[in-house]
């Protein structure tokens, strides 16, 4: 006889469960090619109870998206706490690290899955979506000891998702790319980026 009612405690689990695995699908094998069904049977629950908790895919992706902001800002920590890297080394590694993200369980959206996801997020929920990219780049400066300038802050969000997203699009969505130059382009752009940072991170001294 099929289970007929959960307490908050359990449906509380059991959110942040498909959350979890979600976000470890999406990871693996991306957005796009990550579907409603693996994941709530994976959890093992039906499709109904899913959205009993999600009203479309594209409110769980988010779901998950913040779920990882916490994760994020705590490794960036980590990395600025160890006594073995300079600054300019742990803030290579931090974004390296997000640049391969399916190798380290960080979801990272390509260029098409933006585009989806954004063209049916409502208003209100792309507002929200704004709020938090913003707060998470807050910390992340905050994290690398560079004041935080709003004025400056979405520049780092331009300049971040940049490399994150050419990175995925090669060779799918950028063709003319050079496949074999790839990682050793990320890299050229890392170091760029981190130059940027350092330089904001002495001026505001």
């Amino acid at each position: 006889m099929p289970r007929v009612a959960y307490s908050e405690e359990e449906r509380a689990q059991i959110r942040e469960k498909l959350i979890m695995e979600g976000l470890a699908l999406m990871a693996k094998q991306g957005i796009q090619h990550t579907t409603v069904e693996q994941i709530y049977r994976q959890v093992g629950i039906s499709r109904t109870f899913f959205y009993s908790f999600f009203p479309t895919k594209e409110d769980f992706v988010l779901e998950t998206l913040y779920y990882q902001q916490p994760k994020i800002i705590a490794y960036a920590k980590s990395l600025m706490a160890d006594p073995a890297l300079s600054w300019r080394q742990a803030v290579e590694q931090f974004f390296l690290t997000c640049c391969y993200g399916e190798k380290n369980g960080i979801a990272v959206l390509s260029i098409e899955e933006q585009t989806l996801l954004f063209r049916r997020l409502s208003k209100e929920s792309e507002q929200l979506f704004r709020k938090k990219q913003t707060d998470l780049f807050c910390q992340i400066l905050e994290s690398f000891d560079i004041p935080v300038d709003l004025r400056k802050v979405g520049v780092v969000v331009n300049l971040c998702l940049t490399v994150l997203i050419i990175r995925r699009a090669i060779p799918d969505t950028l063709p003319f790319f050079v496949l074999a130059a790839a990682d050793e382009t990320v890299q050229v752009q890392v170091r760029s980026l981190v130059d940027y940072l350092e330089q904001q991170k002495r001026a505001d001294r």
